[in-house]
């Protein structure tokens, strides 16, 4: 039964390893040569890379095969896995629409291609058998110049049926000497009725609290709480919620180990800062959403309680859920109208 949210997910890293090798066999790619037995390939992609820079590269490897003609394939796929196997209702998928264009046309011709690939993701995600409530985020990325950035926030306007904001990704030390422009995306995000998130303290690189003003949500956010707690009681105030996916600080090298991220929760909580709990690419750390809860709950990060208020969490901070409250009262509504209990009979 579907009863999870996820607000931060990102299609280059969505894909499972196991349907991408077979996507790159069935096509004859370059990398199936280079990895003809699966789990060789399963173990380069979800090996712990040095560095997030380090770690993007592997968007740019899924990115270079997600195309028009092939999204269909990898967005079915996509909703049909999370749907049954992590049982999440609603899912906020992002990508920058750019890099998804046919490399081979104009610059002009890509910035128009773009909506066509928001529309194919779109069309792809409806799946009666799957029921699941999609809607995409487009990310402006630190590697695109400003008017490729604009010409994505005005797609994500254009296209708000199936659109529900907008973020920046990309290398977050990249976004030095760049802030001022940034925050001026931002602005005219918001000024098309635009919800906004923000790749921001994720890694010691990507300290820019003069973005924060900006943000209905905080793309993990996790040296906020760590280093800079000081912010948090105007991140309260402002009702912004961090959205925190613990595998992928273990898998770009930000930390050690998940057991500093209790000192995010503890300090989060006291503050009256949400958290939702996210997956950020459960193709490429090969970790679905409710493992990345069962992880925090083993290790004793979170306990049930706490749990509970992250999933009430990401229901109430989505940028399309249709309703203000989350619907986890569906387990208690199903349970009351479910039969008795089986009983054998003599």
């Amino acid at each position: 039964m579907a009863l999870h949210a996820d607000l931060h997910r990102h299609l280059g890293g969505a894909i499972v390893p196991r349907i991408f090798w077979r996507f790159l066999h069935r096509q004859g790619h370059p990398l199936a040569q280079q990895y003809p037995v699966y789990e060789d390939f399963e173990a380069f992609v979800v090996r712990p890379r040095a560095s997030l820079t380090e770690f993007l590269e592997l968007h740019t490897m899924v990115e270079a095969v997600q195309r028009p003609e092939t999204l269909p394939y990898f967005i079915s796929k996509l909703v049909r896995g999370a749907y049954v196997f992590e049982g999440i209702l609603y899912l906020e998928l992002r990508h920058t629409p750019f890099f998804r264009t046919n490399p081979a046309l104009s610059e002009s011709d890509r910035i128009q291609q773009m909506r066509e690939i928001v529309r194919i993701i779109h069309e792809a995600a409806h799946l009666p058998a799957y029921p699941l409530r999609m809607r995409q985020i487009l990310c402006m990325h630190s590697r695109l110049p400003e008017h490729i950035n604009r010409a994505i926030v005005d797609l994500a306007a254009r296209e708000s049926h199936a659109v529900c904001g907008v973020d920046l990704a990309g290398p977050d030390a990249l976004y030095r000497g760049r802030v001022s422009e940034f925050i001026g995306l931002f602005q005219y995000a918001r000024s098309l009725g635009l919800k906004t998130t923000c790749h921001l303290f994720e890694t010691p690189n990507g300290f820019y609290p003069e973005l924060l003003p900006y943000l209905d949500r905080i793309g993990h956010g996790i040296y906020i709480p760590m280093q800079r707690p000081d912010l948090l009681p105007q991140i309260a105030e402002r009702g912004q919620c961090l959205e925190v996916c613990p595998t992928s600080y273990l898998k770009t090298g930000t930390l050690a180990d998940l057991n500093a991220l209790r000192t995010v929760f503890t300090r989060c909580e006291a503050a009256g800062v949400d958290i939702a709990i996210c997956t950020d690419n459960p193709g490429l750390h090969n970790v679905r959403l409710p493992f990345e809860y069962e992880n925090l709950l083993t290790l004793d990060i979170i306990d049930f309680q706490q749990l509970r208020r992250c999933q009430d969490a990401a229901f109430r901070h989505a940028f399309a859920w249709p309703h203000p409250d989350p619907p986890i009262n569906l387990l208690h509504h199903l349970t009351a109208a479910s039969p008795a209990p089986f009983t054998a009979r003599g």
